[in-house]
């Protein structure tokens, strides 16, 4: 009876220390979500479509993150045409910034929904929610708006701290 009370007690008390941490790496802030009326940013950058432990893939990201720095202000930009369930299975992406005219070597993808929802989470890489998590607390959002999302989502990274997931509404 005594060491189940010990137990209980350690228990307990590891369980207080790691709910702390999650609190305080932001793992209880909320997904904030809003309608914003005006246009998604178009995007100039690359599709990749491999297996996500590709190298072109790190590649593709690279050559983004070069652009990046040539274009203080602006944010990378993702939008998964087909999310890998797997290593080995084939993914889609595009990796851009928003950036309203392509440089020589980069794609343009621009959206002609005129509206969309905007998802922004402010937490630790660590804790940050899973994608499908955000995407059916945004699909919530706009069926409780009875607004109907075109089913792409764009990933917006901030920081390293803070994501935003735009879907644009059709």
């Amino acid at each position: 009876m005594k060491r189940t009370g010990i137990a209980f007690v350690i228990l307990l008390a590891v369980s207080t220390v790691f709910y702390f941490i999650f609190d305080r790496l932001g793992g209880n802030n909320p997904i904030e979500i809003e309608l914003v009326e005006a246009y998604p940013p178009t995007l100039a950058g690359k599709y990749f479509i491999g297996q996500p432990q590709d190298q072109e893939l790190g590649n593709t990201f690279r050559s983004i993150e070069t652009l990046l720095s040539l274009n203080p202000g602006k944010k990378i930009h993702t939008v998964y045409f087909e999310e890998p369930k797997g290593k080995l299975d084939t993914m889609k992406v595009f990796v851009g910034l928003d950036l309203p005219f392509a440089p020589a070597d980069l794609e343009l993808l621009g959206f002609a929904e005129a509206r969309h929802m905007r998802a922004t989470i402010k937490r630790n890489k660590w804790v940050m929610p899973s994608p499908d998590q955000v995407k059916k607390e945004i699909e919530a959002s706009a069926k409780s708006q009875n607004l109907l999302l075109t089913g792409i989502f764009i990933d917006r990274i901030i920081s390293e701290s803070e994501v935003q997931v735009i879907a644009p509404i059709r």
